[in-house]
């Protein structure tokens, strides 16, 4: 089945180019060359991946992002013509799970885009209703859902990687660089406050069970087994 790719990007050479690239690999592209027309299309369709240039007309990229986080989880990558790192993790505190700075290498954005459909498909071997609990957080590792004490949690894309890695290795310490090539894959995801971010971002949803994840200074992070 044809995956769909919406693009919002309100240059329209660079909606082009890109919407080329991901055409020629075999997906379905919708275009918004504005905030409003990106949100109606997401709201009319179901993408499996969304590329939210921040600065849009009608409605910039965050504003974009936060409402489509009330609803979904789907994978989104923000384009950001700034390199100002402040911009990029603002897009992670609301939810973007990838980001890449413009002017940007096609083939960079279709890895970043890959990779993060890859994951989202993946499912375990031979996995029916395969799940993991530890300390009263719950994954459903065939659906991607996750919950604390019954309770679900709305985790992003990103989110949901890294509660399942550190749940997967219980008292193990994970490090930065561990994070990095398992859940962005590739060498390097920016300053460690992106890391940092989406950490902070997960701890919050899981309110009194944050404490099972332990910073381990200068290195990473660990979940506490609980056992």
């Amino acid at each position: 089945m044809q995956e769909t790719i919406l693009i919002a990007e309100d240059e329209a050479i660079l909606r082009e180019i890109a919407k080329d690239y991901f055409t020629n690999e075999g997906y379905e592209v919708l275009e918004a060359a504005d905030g409003e027309e990106a949100l109606h299309l997401f709201q009319t369709n179901d993408p499996a991946l969304i590329i939210l240039d921040i600065m849009l007309p009608e409605l910039d990229g965050w504003s974009v992002c936060r409402r489509i986080r009330k609803t979904s989880n789907v994978p989104i990558i923000m384009l950001t013509a700034r390199s100002d790192e402040e911009d990029t993790l603002l897009g992670f505190e609301l939810g973007a799970d990838d980001y890449v700075t413009k002017p940007y290498s096609p083939p960079i954005l279709m890895a970043r885009a890959k990779r993060l459909l890859d994951s989202r498909r993946r499912l375990p071997v031979n996995a029916v209703h395969q799940s993991l609990s530890l300390g009263g957080i719950s994954l459903n590792l065939t659906s991607r859902s996750a919950s604390v004490d019954g309770r679900t949690l709305h985790l992003t894309f990103t989110e949901y990687e890294i509660l399942a890695l550190l749940m997967k290795n219980p008292g193990m310490v994970i490090t930065r660089e561990q994070f990095i090539a398992k859940i962005w894959g590739y060498e390097d995801a920016g300053d460690d406050r992106t890391l940092n971010t989406h950490i902070r971002n997960l701890r919050i949803k899981l309110g009194d069970k944050s404490s099972l994840i332990t910073t381990i200074l200068r290195i990473g992070y660990k979940f506490e087994d609980p056992a």
